[in-house]
């Protein structure tokens, strides 16, 4: 019996060596595989090359505010929408809907083709033909975006459509509202679609190297999409489960059922 039981613990002990350096290397990623900037430390300041500031494009929702001196004078210019429902009377602007030849529709200044403008130039020309025409003295003019949109999708936490609270987004804002990659994520071949006049343009991203800080891609522009691929390891496994916890539970349940059959036959 003796001589048995010496026999089969000669069996366990590789066994469970084998179990317990599995369950290491399936819980353990590399560095080199999830780390942001690892060249970060060696690399030097550089000017950002990319402009911020968008274009407008068809299909854009401009909300356009017009002031002056003269109440009267510059409420033709404003859009309102009335709302009495609640007794307080507050009113809200109606945005102007860039339409499919790329111009909106203004009382006073007629027809305007904005498309490809940025922000800062069409409050430039609208306060230009304000006072050239004689029509509003001393105009303030602001014009946003209403429907700042980026698209994130692939292995983030949460992926989706997000819409923009201002104009300046970065990739890694945009990452950071779709709650961050997921560790199955390949972080050095994330895709960029962008529409350049008309046009689809693709670009890679690879969020290990600090390049990416003076990148022209640094900043989001309107409608962009990130995709995040799948690791070439999540590829190979081929598993659906993204989460460590479900790869640990998957791996404590081999260890346990292994462990049960080990020890049935030691009795």
């Amino acid at each position: 019996m003796k001589y048995k039981n010496m026999k089969y613990r000669k069996i366990l002990f590789p066994v469970l060596a084998a179990l317990v350096l599995a369950s290491a290397l399936t819980g353990c990623g590399s560095p080199k595989d999830v780390l942001y900037f690892q060249d970060i430390d060696s690399s030097s300041p550089t000017k950002i090359q990319a402009p911020y500031e968008p274009v407008i494009m068809k299909d854009d929702k401009l909300q356009i505010v017009i002031s002056g001196p003269d109440k009267s004078v510059v409420m033709p210019y404003n859009f309102t929408l009335s709302d009495t429902g609640n007794g307080q009377g507050t009113q809200a602007v109606i945005p102007y809907l860039v339409d499919s030849q790329g111009c909106i529709d203004m009382p006073g200044l007629g027809r305007l083709k904005v498309e490809g403008m940025r922000r800062t130039d069409l409050v430039d020309h609208i306060t230009w033909l304000l006072t050239e025409r004689g029509l509003v003295k001393e105009p303030v003019v602001s014009v946003s975006f209403l429907n700042y949109r980026i698209t994130v999708l692939g292995e983030v936490k949460n992926p989706g459509t997000y819409t923009m609270p201002s104009e300046r987004v970065t990739v890694l804002q945009s990452l950071g509202m779709a709650g961050d990659l997921l560790l199955t994520a390949d972080r050095r071949d994330i895709l960029l679609i962008r529409d350049v006049d008309g046009v689809q343009t693709h670009h890679k991203i690879d969020l290990t190297s600090s390049d990416l800080l003076s990148s022209p891609y640094f900043y989001m522009h309107q409608n962009d999409v990130l995709y995040v691929p799948q690791s070439a390891e999540r590829i190979k496994t081929g598993t659906a489960d993204t989460t460590m916890w479900s790869i640990m539970l998957s791996t404590l349940t081999s260890l346990l059922s292994i462990a049960t059959v080990i020890i049935a036959i030691v009795r």
